[in-house]
């Protein structure tokens, strides 16, 4: 290659002046030498007619391993290998809402590349837990049975737990429509590469204002599922240090958490707890307890949804981000059959700041709700039979003639939107 040419080719990309030179090829990852990079650090990899980023993610004596973003076919023994001086930085500004973007800022949209100004590092440490604001405002997301029963503040950090097929997207399209937020962040990892489009036309109405979408789908490198979650949080953050209130959503935890456990046993990480790899665990938590609230600035209120294998709520990955976070949504498939969409058990789910930004008269009402809607479950096999007689308890033949309320209350098209103020009101005249 003439060396003009590839003095174009690196013109811009901020790399080192030294290479190095790959010295092996495998399924998932490179050995290279000649260089003394760090842990994380970003490198380019490039020979003729072939151009791909990795990470530093293995260092030996005299040689380092490299987990690439992309395939690596077209990847061969002594192809030069340079250090990104920048690191892992995603372009952020006001340039990248209505776009659609993948992990590393680049537009796959369509809509030509953005020239955003700004730029964060895509890993970045949560926020000190002395700096965060107290979390005392209401989060109205335009669902009654979420606002009215598990209510969110801002700033606060909530899972949508379900199986499969059960209508995790369907909630999130209805919380990203519905959600008083002036900036919407939402991650799409590891899905099906047509449930892409499919979600801005059908759940979010071909509307992108003010939004950003950060995608990896399924078939992308397990590198590129994994930082597209840290990616998507970067571009919230800077929203945040803006000052404003921040709608953040990931489809789903579970498969970034499969990423990681592919990059981990490709290293040579022990498998624990179905395949999950320790490091799995430990990731966790950097991401999500980045969403939150700071002083001096913004919020980020964040939705993970959790895909539950088998309905298994002791699921590991379930298990450790309900340890997490600050409320749970519990999807059940079994509500489905009767017909009640979004199909939140309200019984399993909770907000654990629902009493920090409600009202005692919301409060009680929401406590009422429960009382009544657990006792229909508990003795529902005895009403059905007739067993049960009319009189016997004062609280149950209440529960009983407010069934049909209680249910049409948890009913809500998925093109509807309530607020918060009607959500709170109709529940307290159900109650009262």
């Amino acid at each position: 290659m003439a060396l003009g040419n590839l003095r174009e080719r690196l013109n811009g990309l901020n790399l080192s002046p030294a290479f190095g030179l790959v010295t092996k090829v495998e399924q998932g990852f490179l050995l290279a030498n000649g260089l003394s990079p760090r842990i994380g650090d970003i490198v380019r990899i490039i020979s003729e007619g072939n151009q791909s980023m990795g990470m530093v993610t293995t260092l030996e004596k005299d040689s380092f391993k490299i987990t690439p973003f992309s395939f690596i076919e077209g990847t061969k023994v002594g192809d030069k290998v340079y250090l990104n001086m920048r690191g892992l930085q995603i372009p952020v500004g006001p340039e990248v809402l209505g776009r659609v973007i993948n992990p590393l800022g680049e537009a796959i949209d369509g809509k030509g590349a953005i020239r955003a100004e700004g730029a964060m590092p895509i890993i970045r440490a949560p926020i000190e837990a002395m700096k965060r604001g107290m979390i005392n405002e209401i989060f109205n997301v335009g669902v009654k049975s979420i606002d009215g029963l598990l209510t969110c503040g801002k700033g606060q950090k909530l899972g949508i737990f379900a199986g499969s097929g059960v209508g995790k997207s369907t909630l999130m399209g209805m919380i990203v429509r519905g959600a008083v937020a002036k900036i919407k962040v939402i991650a799409l990892i590891g899905e099906r590469g047509r449930e892409v489009p499919e979600f801005v036309e059908k759940n979010l109405g071909g509307d992108l204002t003010n939004t950003v979408l950060i995608v990896a789908t399924s078939d992308d490198s397990p590198l590129m599922r994994k930082y597209g979650a840290f990616a998507a949080m970067s571009v919230a953050e800077y929203f945040k240090a803006m000052g404003e209130d921040v709608l953040f959503m990931m489809d789903s935890v579970t498969r970034f958490a499969m990423a990681q456990r592919e990059i981990g046993l490709a290293l040579g990480e022990p498998p624990t707890s179905k395949g999950y790899p320790p490091s799995v665990l430990t990731l966790l938590p950097q991401l999500m307890e980045r969403a939150g609230k700071e002083e001096g600035q913004g919020s980020i209120t964040a939705f993970f949804t959790v895909l539950v294998e088998g309905d298994d709520m002791s699921d590991p990955i379930a298990d450790q981000s309900r340890s997490i976070l600050d409320g749970h949504i519990v999807l059940d498939r079994s509500l489905t059959d009767f017909g009640i969409y979004p199909p939140i058990n309200v019984l399993n789910s909770a907000s654990r700041l629902m009493g920090d930004v409600a009202n005692k008269e919301h409060i009680e009402a929401a406590r009422k709700f429960r009382r009544l809607y657990a006792m229909l479950k508990e003795n529902e096999v005895l009403i059905r039979i007739g067993a049960y007689q009319a009189g016997s308890d004062k609280d149950l033949d209440e529960a009983i003639a407010k069934k049909g309320a209680m249910e049409e209350y948890l009913k809500q098209d998925c093109n509807a939107t309530i607020s918060y103020e009607e959500s709170v009101q109709k529940l307290i005249e159900i109650m009262h």
